[in-house]
């Protein structure tokens, strides 16, 4: 009797473990029958074997069957060594190795313990997979929402081409294959087949990778037909943003901020601003326009420093006026609408503004806590909550200067 509950409470196990090692609704293509099927009884002329030999024929059974799963899933995906997925799916397939070579041997304890320890693996490799699908479920509709916006941008910039005489080739062709191959990902999405939607989407991406290389094309070709243009309104602005730089770095030192990185890219703007006035004076706007390509990334530093120094001290004055409550309220309202509305026009142009975007939902909820907390009379605590819907904020800033 005491044998019988013993291999009772491993029967259990077994069936507990392989009952529960597909995640509901994981598509398996071909593989019609579960792994339940796997621990159906064994026939009735060979039902003279021991239980432990039993439940070990089965565990290999289901490993097989496992094996042949999850080895297609992997087959189907290209996915790093190191990926929790390839070292689940690893030792899966060494224990099940170690497992089919002591059933071999007659060794049906060991076939057991290594058995139950690879299906473990294998679970949480279909369990992964599951999880994928989930994610790829909820994410594809928001990158086809943010192409919305892509298209509009690469419409505009082939109308403005057309316009000027430039040569579109076969880029509105390609335009309306992208759209199309993307409107086959909604369709699958809709018709719940995920694994359609996954090819289509490669698809979709090709077409896409394909148009952009087109229009890179376009942009050059109008930027060199517009250089005059270009270069002049980069002196203009330029020249005003110089003005500006040095009165904050003189507003700076008197307020006692550290200003020396601001300092170092106003010095190193001014250097790049020079060479291409130089040029353009002589009126060789393509070689201006080459030297601003040449240090595009020397003019973003120049910009990204001074507007950041200016943030500093716009939240310096807005934390001097928190004893003002309603207008420090009034200066967030301000800036959180400004930041929202910037924000759906980089959406509009294709970029991916979902994390600013929570960003600054985080900082609305943090303004709404402190203020509870203020009716509380927790003016410390409050603080704190400010404090952090401002450095969201700040972040919001500071994606939206990367991107305009």
């Amino acid at each position: 009797m005491v044998m019988d509950m013993k291999w009772l409470k491993v029967w259990l196990l077994m069936a507990l473990l392989v009952g529960s090692i597909i995640p509901a609704g994981l598509s398996l293509a071909d593989e019609n029958a579960t792994i339940e099927n796997e621990t159906e009884y064994l026939p009735p002329e060979i039902q003279n074997i021991t239980q432990e030999e039993k439940i070990a024929n089965q565990i290999v059974v289901a490993l097989e069957r496992l094996s042949n799963i999850t080895t297609k899933l992997i087959n189907n995906v290209n996915l790093p060594e190191n990926s929790s997925i390839m070292r689940h799916y690893q030792l899966a397939e060494q224990y099940k190795e170690v497992a089919t070579n002591a059933y071999e041997s007659d060794d049906y304890y060991n076939t057991i313990i290594n058995g139950l320890t690879a299906m473990h693996h294998y679970r949480e490799v279909l369990k992964s997979f599951e999880r994928g699908k989930e994610e790829l479920k909820e994410r594809l509709p928001e990158e086809i929402k943010r192409m919305e916006g892509y298209f509009r941008m690469a419409e505009k910039t082939i109308e403005i081409a057309q316009r000027q005489g430039i040569d579109v080739g076969n880029t509105t062709t390609l335009l309306q294959e992208t759209k199309d191959a993307y409107k086959a990902v909604l369709e699958d999405i809709k018709a719940k087949d995920l694994e359609k939607a996954r090819e289509d989407l490669e698809i979709a991406r090709e077409k896409k990778a394909a148009l952009d290389e087109e229009l890179r094309r376009i942009r050059k070709e109008l930027v060199e037909a517009n250089a005059d243009k270009i270069v002049n309104e980069f002196l203009e602005k330029g020249a005003r943003g110089i003005e500006t730089a040095e009165k904050v770095v003189e507003m700076a030192e008197e307020k006692g901020y550290d200003a020396h990185e601001l300092q170092e890219r106003l010095e190193a703007f001014k250097e790049i601003y020079s060479e291409v006035k130089a040029l353009a004076d002589e009126g060789k706007y393509d070689e201006a326009l080459q030297v601003m390509r040449e240090n595009t990334e020397t003019i973003k530093e120049f910009h990204r420093a001074m507007a950041f120094l200016q943030k500093k001290f716009h939240e310096r004055e807005v934390q001097e006026r928190l004893g003002d409550l309603k207008g420090f309220l009034r200066e967030m309202t301000i800036r959180i609408q400004k930041d929202s509305r910037e924000l759906r026009e980089l959406g509009r142009r294709g970029v991916d503004t979902r994390r600013a975007e929570l960003q600054l939902k985080t900082s609305i909820q943090e303004i709404r806590l402190g203020i509870e907390l203020l009716k509380n009379r927790k003016p410390a605590e409050a603080k704190m909550h400010f404090a952090i819907a401002l450095d969201m904020l700040h972040k919001v800033d500071e994606f939206i200067l990367r991107h305009a």
